[in-house]
């Protein structure tokens, strides 16, 4: 018969339910349940950057609206607040940056020390890693330890002026430490790592100064 009866069809579709109704109702209910927890993981992370994102500005709206110390010290502690709520955003990196550089200011090197240290340690981002540690070994070295402060940069550096600017700072290291043929030629490792060396005029500048004193 080339058409089945009404009643065929019904006992058919009775006997596909019983052998796969339950499965296919949970792969149903599976697909579904992985549609809107994608859904909500996604809603959870646009409101978590955009709450990141506005403590961030507000932030930034404290240190630069005004000099004051009130204003610094509010900053410093939306800084810390953007760190404890956000800590996997990238704001959160950024307000390690300006907690350390709040405290460079009031002259609290360990605080800043502590900030940098933990960016150094945590941030995925290898850029700004390594601008942190170029920050840290400044603060060591207001701390009278640039030996340690030279000891961060024991691994390579990738891109023109991160190496030109770690260059820099080894050199202001070296100079403070009287290694000054030493810091000459970090200084002329930085003018070298540069495309152009006109962007920078005070590697030239703290070049010629050791020259004149060689």
């Amino acid at each position: 018969m080339a058409y089945e009866t009404e009643e065929e069809q019904v006992e058919k579709l009775k006997e596909l339910w019983q052998r796969h109704g339950v499965p296919l109702l949970t792969g149903v209910a599976i697909a579904l349940a992985g549609v809107f927890g994608w859904q909500a993981w996604q809603n959870y992370q646009q409101g978590q950057a955009q709450g990141a994102s506005t403590l961030y500005q507000t932030m930034l709206e404290s240190v630069l609206g005004s000099d004051s110390e009130a204003s610094r010290a509010r900053a410093a502690e939306l800084a810390a607040q953007l760190r404890e709520d956000y800590p996997s955003s990238r704001y959160a990196d950024y307000a390690a940056l300006m907690q350390a550089r709040l405290a460079v200011e009031a002259r609290d090197y360990p605080v800043a020390e502590k900030s940098l240290r933990e960016l150094v340690d945590t941030t995925k981002d290898a850029a700004l890693q390594e601008v942190a540690r170029q920050r840290l070994a400044r603060v060591l070295a207001q701390q009278e330890r640039a030996e340690e402060g030279l000891a961060l940069f024991a691994a390579p550096v990738e891109g023109s002026e991160l190496k030109a600017s770690r260059e820099e700072v080894r050199g202001d290291l070296l100079l403070g430490l009287g290694r000054k043929s030493e810091a000459r030629a970090a200084y002329q490792a930085a003018i070298e790592a540069l495309e152009d060396a006109s962007s920078r005029p005070q590697l030239q500048l703290k070049l010629d100064d050791l020259a004149e004193e060689a």
